[in-house]
């Protein structure tokens, strides 16, 4: 038996109509995404007492390792997402910023508490009346001090906002600024 040419389905096997059991088809982005949501590793920037509460949160009663965010890192350069818990004075903000610029793209902030959010009840010249006056803040956490399930529920809101694909604020500040940067160029030449 040799292949017919009039029949051009000749020798050819039949495709599944269903991948097999078990097996699953995603796009390479979608895998990318899912994979960052479930492995965000923290740096916390505490200064008051929401720095607690943070600490609560990573210990074996609130286990925040079962969301995939247990890799607390103290190195901006292995961490991608920031909490600033507490207070900021105008005196930290460059810190903060530095702190920020140092982290791996892409990242995210979340700012955990009234005073890291706006000042809290200091209404006073030295105290930073929230943190996106320095960084870009993704998620916020109300309350003074924050409950751990309401710095839990921030993770997880982060957590979806990665898998489906929107932007950081990170993002979005570089691509304003490379479109800023564009349109300069154009205007230079």
């Amino acid at each position: 038996m040799g292949l017919n040419a009039s029949d051009p389905d000749a020798g050819r096997t039949e495709v599944a109509a269903a991948p097999a059991e078990g097996v699953f088809t995603t796009t390479l982005d979608k895998m990318v995404r899912w994979a960052r949501a479930g492995s965000l590793w923290p740096l916390p920037f505490g200064t008051a007492c929401c720095a607690i509460e943070f600490m609560s949160v990573v210990s074996s009663h609130y286990d925040l390792a079962r969301f995939g965010a247990e890799v607390v890192r103290f190195s901006p350069r292995q961490s991608d997402m920031m909490i600033v818990a507490g207070t900021v004075v105008d005196k930290q903000a460059p810190i903060l910023k530095l702190i920020y610029e140092q982290m791996c793209a892409p990242k995210w902030v979340i700012s955990m508490g009234v005073c890291a959010s706006s000042g809290g009840f200091y209404r006073a010249y030295h105290v930073m009346q929230g943190i996106d006056e320095v960084v870009p803040v993704d998620v916020y956490v109300p309350g003074c001090p924050p409950t751990p399930e309401g710095l839990i529920y921030a993770i997880l809101k982060l957590q979806e906002k990665i898998e489906r694909g929107d932007p950081s604020h990170w993002q979005v500040e570089a691509e304003r600024r490379a479109a800023d940067d564009r349109s300069q160029q154009l205007v230079g030449s």
